[in-house]
């Protein structure tokens, strides 16, 4: 069983193949938290303690009995006003604008397979996996709150999942002022947060910090989760490394506003939550109402950051990513925004996809510009149909003569956004965010529709059938601004934060259901909402809007301690490169960018003979490498920060086979030899190197490694393909 509930102690016990997690409804009916780590067996209420803490307010039932205080034990899920003053999940506001719930354990449910959560994306268990759900209640008689925890055991990939549902229950409202998800609390250790920030174009770099007294956080306030920082966060011992030490990961199945803190209180203990943006949000709920928060993934590792990684790729890819792409080859494409930008007709499309169809490209991508009046970035979102003068005939005859050629068909899209100069924003203004007697805010030149109204839902989801059913087989979904001002003519704007998300949620939900055939890249301005929310529904995303070879680099690497890279879109585009102007080695750009969903952005019809051969080539061989970039264990070969290269593996799940890449961005004189210490190989064998037909053992390989040609120019990539003898 992964779940076990022990009646006389009292004792919840979560078991994976590799951990162990822990909590006790204790005599006062409070959930306190025990343990989340290594595979264990019995109970450890032992490491809790008691004694008389100055300043820290204790139960009304204790009397004078001052040892124990909520301040310095470790919970499931701290509320506001019990006495604990470190950081709540949960703030709830009642009618009489008091502040404060005081939650105490009324039962609890152990049941087979896996929640869902209404209206959220969330983990699933496949067919024959294992699974079970843990409910439990806690309960406030005063205000008739009752609140779910929610926990997901997923034992064969060593994941737990948790989620919060507050009920009214009562006979007047309250209002949730503050609603996380997840709680990890740690009575003593020294450790480190992994977070992953960034801006548009150079999203989710690494960054790493000791915990010292104080606290934390990253978030969004942008009603997406953001090129700033990213839903997902590690705690680590101090000397954890890629291979060894202790490490807890928790990673937002979210798309909207966001917040994860990190505090190291008095007493030298550690609480890390995660959840809801407190920003934005008061979120009422009337008798019988109810809000779901969204969920969190949860992964423990005893062996380094590497395992946590491989939890994290293999739950994201198997389940939360859906559909018939989650398991079938990704089509390589050839987008044409940087080839074209908005400078296209019809002819010029056409002899692009001839061109393109030449190279062994799978799937022609239409970009931005092809509908009615879209000459630039300040017109026409919102009125979603074909420019026939510029394409030269209707969209459905444009895709016919693409597939013609041999090509399928995709076309560039952002659905949520309308422009002040559209059709649709003369007749529906009130559709737009625009806070009445205000100017709005813009961003891009355009406005943000409320999707938390069902007629714009459905206008969108009519816009939309209206482009697939011309043939279309994908959709590049953009999201080009971040929300400022909240407002809905259809009032509640404290939950519209929420209901916008949900309402993106519906719409996609729909869409995926009546068109499953269709692959969706998620985007938002390139890594503006790359999350395993948006993941649930596409399961590829454009990692970012830089596709320059170097910066990408790190974008990958940040990227690669959450997200599986099967949902890293990448392309190989033209140089100088048009974000940074950097000049690098079509090699290299290939290198860097096979990393996951693969493609070209950049113009064929100007490429010389040689970078002809040169690209056809490259599709080739990543058809061929394909299934072990998409499906493998990936591990990271350097940190960036210290190293002067980048090099990364993907390992076959059987070992069999092993691909290697290096990127070397400078050459300097007398460089010392850079040698490549593989991971994932199995050990007692020995694998031959399929191009030099080198044969190496295994354990010499992951001991010492190999030793890399000296580089003759910047930005030089090598490519390695070990196969089991």
């Amino acid at each position: 069983m992964a779940i076990t509930f022990d009646e006389g102690r009292r004792i919840f016990t979560l078991t994976t193949r590799n951990t162990t997690y822990q909590m006790m409804a204790d005599s006062f009916g409070y959930l306190l938290h025990l343990y989340y780590g290594a595979k264990t067996a019995g109970f450890t209420d032992w490491g809790l303690t008691f004694a008389d803490r100055g300043f820290s307010g204790s139960p009304y039932e204790l009397g004078r009995d001052r040892t124990y205080s909520l301040d310095a034990l470790p919970q499931e899920f701290p509320v506001q006003g019990t006495g604990d003053y470190r950081s709540p999940m949960l703030i709830v506001r009642d009618s009489e604008d008091t502040y404060g719930a005081d939650l105490r354990y009324s039962g609890h449910e152990i049941t087979e397979g896996k929640y869902s959560l209404p209206g959220l994306p969330a983990v699933y268990a496949n067919p024959g996996e294992e699974a079970q759900t843990l409910t439990v209640t806690l309960s406030n008689n005063r205000l008739g709150l009752s609140v779910k925890l929610l926990y997901g055991v997923i034992p064969g990939k060593d994941i737990i999942t948790r989620s919060v549902i507050v009920r009214n229950n009562g006979s007047k409202p309250f209002t949730a002022e503050k609603l996380y998800s997840s709680c990890l609390d740690f009575t003593h250790g020294d450790f480190d947060l992994i977070t992953f920030h960034g801006r548009h174009t150079l999203e989710r770099q690494y960054q790493r910090q000791r915990l010292n007294h104080g606290s934390y956080s990253v978030g969004s306030r942008r009603g997406m989760s953001s090129h700033q920082y990213s839903p997902f966060v590690i705690l680590a011992d101090h000397d954890a490394t890629e291979t060894h030490g202790r490490c807890w990961g928790m990673n937002f199945v979210y798309s909207g506003g966001f917040c994860a803190e990190a505090e190291l209180d008095q007493y030298g203990q550690t609480r890390v939550i995660m959840g809801l943006s407190r920003e934005k949000f008061s979120y009422g709920l009337e008798p019988g109402e109810e809000i779901a928060g969204p969920e969190v993934i949860m992964t423990f590792s005893s062996e380094g950051l590497g395992k946590l990684t491989h939890s994290f790729h293999a739950c994201i890819r198997e389940n939360i990513c859906r559909g018939k792409f989650r398991d079938s080859p990704r089509p390589v494409v050839l987008n044409t925004w940087e080839a074209l930008y908005f400078n296209f007709d019809g002819r010029k499309i056409l002899d692009a996809a001839e061109s393109a169809k030449a190279l062994g490209v799978d799937m022609l991508v239409l970009d931005d510009g092809w509908f009615t009046n879209r000459n630039n970035d300040a017109q026409a979102l919102g009125d979603w149909s074909a420019d026939e003068g510029k394409l030269g005939c209707t969209l459905g005859e444009l895709v016919s003569r693409v597939k013609a050629i041999g090509l399928d068909f995709g076309i560039w899209v952002e659905p949520e956004m309308i422009s002040e100069d559209s059709r649709l924003y003369r007749e529906h203004r009130d559709w737009a965010m625009i806070i009445p007697g205000e100017k709005p805010v813009l961003g891009r030149n355009q406005l943000v529709l409320d999707l938390s109204r069902m007629d714009v839902r459905e206008y969108i989801i009519q816009s939309m059938r209206g482009i697939l059913n011309e043939g279309v087989t994908y959709l590049k979904w953009d999201y080009n601004r971040s929300i400022a001002e909240l407002y809905s003519h259809s009032g509640s704007n404290g939950k519209l934060a929420y209901k916008y998300i949900l309402g993106l949620y519906e719409i996609l939900e729909r869409i995926t259901s009546e068109y499953p055939g269709v692959l969706i890249e998620g985007c938002a301005g390139g890594g503006g909402r790359f999350d395993a929310g948006m993941l649930y529904y596409t399961p590829q995303i454009w990692c970012s809007d830089n596709t320059d070879a170097l910066d990408r680099l790190t974008i990958h690497y940040g990227t690669s301690f959450g997200f599986p890279m099967s949902a890293v879109a990448a392309h190989v585009s033209t140089c100088p490169n048009h974000q940074t102007g950097r000049i690098t080695p079509l090699k290299a750009r290939y290198t860097v960018s096979m990393t996951g969903a693969f493609g070209y952005e950049l113009d064929p019809l100007k490429l010389t003979d040689d970078e002809r051969r040169e690209i056809s080539g490259q599709i080739r061989q990543y058809k061929l490498d394909r299934e072990i970039i998409t499906e493998g264990l990936y591990y990271r070969l350097s940190n960036p920060e210290s190293d002067n290269y980048c090099a990364w593996e993907y390992v076959s799940h059987d070992g069999s086979k092993a691909l290697i890449s290096v990127v070397i961005p400078q050459n300097h004189g007398n460089m010392p030899v850079i040698y490549i210490t593989p991971r994932g190989l199995t050990h007692g064998a020995f694998y031959r190197d399929i191009e030099s037909g080198k044969i190496y053992p295994a354990d010499a390989l992951m001991d010492s490694g190999f030793p890399v040609d000296m580089p003759k120019s910047d930005y030089e990539s090598f490519t390695f393909r070990l196969e089991r003898m």
